[in-house]
């Protein structure tokens, strides 16, 4: 069940960034902008954990 959840998790990540931010989408490297967005979630998240 976690592993579900996780995935939903993500999948809705994914979702919203690319509605939110349309012109990402845009280009010849439209996925650039959401794997920047997934790389910086995860290392915000390293660093909450590391460091609090």
């Amino acid at each position: 069940m976690p592993y579900l959840l996780a995935f939903a998790a993500g999948a809705m990540l994914y979702v919203v960034i690319e509605e939110l931010f349309p012109e990402t989408a845009e280009g010849k490297h439209s996925n650039l902008g959401t794997i920047g967005f997934a790389l910086g979630f995860a290392l915000m998240m390293v660093l909450d954990v590391v460091m609090g």
